[in-house]
């Protein structure tokens, strides 16, 4: 069997990515057949090492013998991308934002190449991004450009519930015109395949959130339960579907055990909660993709780069769920 490569890209050279990569090295993972491969600028690792008192060796490895390599405590492997300002710890430099673009690209192109399933992503700065005059929403909108995928779905996870969003960066002002009966109905056709083929549940349990307070408490605060999401969520009931709703937002939340995933409608109405029942637990999921995709659940926490107090929980989580999903 051949080995499985997981690709991490480091994010954000001036906040915690580069930290919390470093942890990489030292944790011992589950892999089975798959070889975790940091992707990044390998003199910029090794300082923060330095300054963060961690004894890793960093081995830069060569991606013509990519497969010839093995994941070792206490060594890190990386796919050296320079970086033109490494010296730029806790704070952001436009300069930079080719290299966090670069190395995302490298990781797509490997993919592409049928080196690689599997991408696990550290923050990044969508500021400093589109400061450079790259329009850049999110990793999981440019993911779903990258891979000429039409609709993706955001998932958000950690041990006690799973999250699904209608929407994702969106201005809230822009939100109702995205809820429509196709973009719900291709939402639940992408949570319902993925949750059968890589989660092997045959029957999700699916709790719909409706847009307005109370679910538009009949029509009075809002109709688009009435002429949009209900008629959808009774079309897919029809066929034999675990879907329900549409639920108020604010109490659906006191019923996690009752699904398998809610389906939030917008950013803010679900992972609010999501992050303050979890937040160094919770992991993004992008649906969808002809590759599996992860990534860690928080910001580059520019104020945290290099003190040591930067928590690598959600990229560990997040490089184990791929592995665990990765049925080959």
């Amino acid at each position: 069997m051949s080995k499985r490569l997981v690709l991490v890209t480091s994010g954000e050279p001036g906040g915690i990515g580069p930290d919390i990569c470093l942890d990489v090295a030292t944790t011992t993972f589950t892999l089975n057949n798959h070889v975790i491969i940091i992707i990044g600028d390998v003199t910029l690792l090794e300082e923060r090492a330095k300054l963060l008192n961690k004894a890793i060796v960093i081995i830069k490895v060569d991606i013509n013998k990519i497969t010839s390599y093995n994941n070792q405590k206490g060594q890190l492997l990386v796919l050296d991308i320079p970086c033109p300002n490494p010296n730029c710890m806790g704070k952001l430099d436009v300069a930079n934002a080719p290299y966090v673009l670069n190395i995302l690209e490298y990781a797509i192109n490997l993919c592409k190449e049928h080196k690689a399933n599997i991408i696990v992503t550290a923050p990044v700065s969508k500021e400093v991004i589109n400061q450079s005059g790259v329009k850049f929403p999110g990793h999981t909108e440019y993911f779903a450009a990258s891979f000429d995928c039409k609709k993706v779905v955001m998932l958000l996870a950690n041990p006690y519930l799973k999250v699904a969003l209608l929407t994702t960066h969106l201005a809230l002002k822009d939100v109702p015109f995205h809820v429509t009966e196709y973009n719900l109905d291709q939402t639940l056709e992408i949570i319902i395949k993925t949750f059968i083929l890589q989660y092997g549940i045959t029957s999700p349990r699916i709790g719909v959130c409706g847009l307005n307070p109370h679910a538009g408490e009949g029509g009075y605060l809002g109709d688009e339960e009435l002429r949009i999401i209900d008629p959808v969520i009774k079309q897919w009931q029809l066929k034999g579907y675990d879907v329900s709703g549409s639920y108020p937002a604010d109490t659906i939340f006191t019923h996690t055990k009752d699904f398998d995933v809610i389906l939030a409608m917008y950013h803010d109405q679900g992972l609010p909660v999501l992050k303050y029942s979890g937040f160094e637990d919770g992991i993004n999921i992008t649906l969808g993709l002809p590759i599996i995709r992860t990534s860690v659940d928080h910001g580059t926490a520019l104020n945290l780069a290099g003190t040591g107090k930067a928590s690598s929980k959600s990229l560990i989580h997040a490089i184990e769920y791929a592995i665990k999903l990765d049925r080959g």
